[in-house]
């Protein structure tokens, strides 16, 4: 299939990792020719992203780290992870003795969380992990028999959610990922944006939304030629996790706003980002199954499901204050700053982590929970709910 004129100036894939997206490409062709000639951009992120073998996140290319396509903050720095753990620490305190991750990724996450809980003396009875990809599965079952051997007996693999949950729920970077729906107003008028085929690539094509599928108000868009994001199946995730949820803390990072900064004039062109070797470009059509696709997450519609499944906003902030509140500047000072050595490198991650210029302001911390009473300590000082 063809590509963009910015797209084609990105690196070129090997020659089996090419073949892989040529034939996900034909199977998405034959998808959008069952379709009338136009799936919407949902069903077909979907497929790019989690089609049996041949999705991003299905095959086997190395997706995390230096030598994949992006890097997450557990990657940056085993700083997050042991500054979160204080979070957990503060739930298992209250009876919450579980952790349920979403997307558990390289592994590096968990086994942060395994050490430092350990370290402090209240490692969870069961970590559980949802994991779809394969590959992922693997990959996490590789870093925790490395690095945490003697605690992997705790780690429970899962390929969907369980029917009950008590505990703490962590989903670092996942919500981003669930399929997205794609509208554009034009004057008065909304379309869902979909894909066709035309001469051999995929192309994007309008068509009148199905009643009750989106925002049908044009006031709901800052103005003419606008378009945006909807994510019906994160929203739909939320809420089934509130019925999951009998007692406990749902804890996502991501990338986002609350909805009067989603739906903001300088966002005209929707918030759809790809990556592929840790470039970023906008071009979803490019090599599917090789890159991954994102949105930004409009935490006020995640806060919305959540209450709407019966679960309470518990906290709302940026990574930085998050990580502040739950002490990640006197981890760092556990490690004495004239030992250049040490420090140096952990203070360059924790800038990462920290400065709005990087991942602190962007990235936001949203906690939804059930049977929570006590004040969360990660949203003790700066919490936005109010925004939401």
């Amino acid at each position: 299939m063809g590509t963009s004129a910015h797209s084609a100036q990105l690196p070129a894939p090997p020659p089996a990792a090419l073949a892989s997206s040529e034939k996900l490409s034909r199977l998405i062709a034959e998808e959008i020719g069952r379709g009338g000639g136009w799936v919407s951009f949902a069903r077909y992120m979907e497929l790019a992203l989690y089609a049996p073998g041949l999705g991003y996140y299905m095959a086997g290319a190395r997706k995390l780290g230096r030598d994949g396509d992006f890097v997450t903050a557990p990657e940056i720095s085993r700083l997050f992870g042991r500054t979160l753990a204080r979070q957990v620490k503060q739930l298992a305190g209250l009876g919450l003795r579980e952790i349920l991750e979403i997307g558990a990724g390289s592994g590096a996450l968990a086994a942060d969380l395994l050490l430092e809980l350990e370290r402090q003396g209240c490692a969870p009875e069961r970590y559980l992990i949802l994991e779809l990809s394969p590959d992922l599965r693997d990959r996490s079952r590789d870093t925790l028999a490395e690095r945490a051997p003697h605690l992997i007996e705790r780690v429970v693999w899962l390929n969907r959610l369980p029917p009950s949950f008590t505990g703490t729920v962590i989903g670092n970077e996942v919500l981003d990922a669930m399929p997205v729906h794609v509208f554009l107003r034009e004057d008065t008028e909304i379309a869902e944006l979909g894909v066709t085929l035309k001469d051999g690539k995929f192309e994007w094509a309008g068509r009148p939304p199905a009643p009750g599928s989106g925002p049908m108000d044009p006031s709901c868009f800052p103005g003419s030629d606008y378009r945006t994001e909807i994510q019906f199946v994160a929203r739909a995730f939320i809420r089934s996790l509130g019925g999951v949820l009998a007692r406990g803390a749902a804890l996502f990072f991501d990338y986002g706003f609350p909805r009067h900064e989603y739906y903001h004039p300088q966002r005209a062109r929707g918030t759809l980002m790809c990556h592929y070797r840790h470039r970023a470009h906008d071009d979803p059509f490019f090599l599917p199954g090789l890159q991954d696709i994102t949105s930004h997450i409009d935490f006020s519609a995640i806060a919305q499901a959540g209450q709407d499944a019966g679960l309470e906003l518990l906290g709302y902030t940026n990574q930085a204050q998050f990580l502040v509140n739950c002490g990640i500047t006197d981890i760092l000072a556990g490690t004495p700053a004239d030992d250049v050595t040490a420090y140096a490198p952990l203070a360059s991650q924790a800038q990462r982590l920290l400065s709005p210029a990087e991942m602190g302001e962007l990235f936001k911390v949203i906690a939804l929970g059930k049977g929570v009473k006590q004040p969360l300590l990660g949203f003790a000082q700066g919490d936005r709910g109010h925004t939401l």
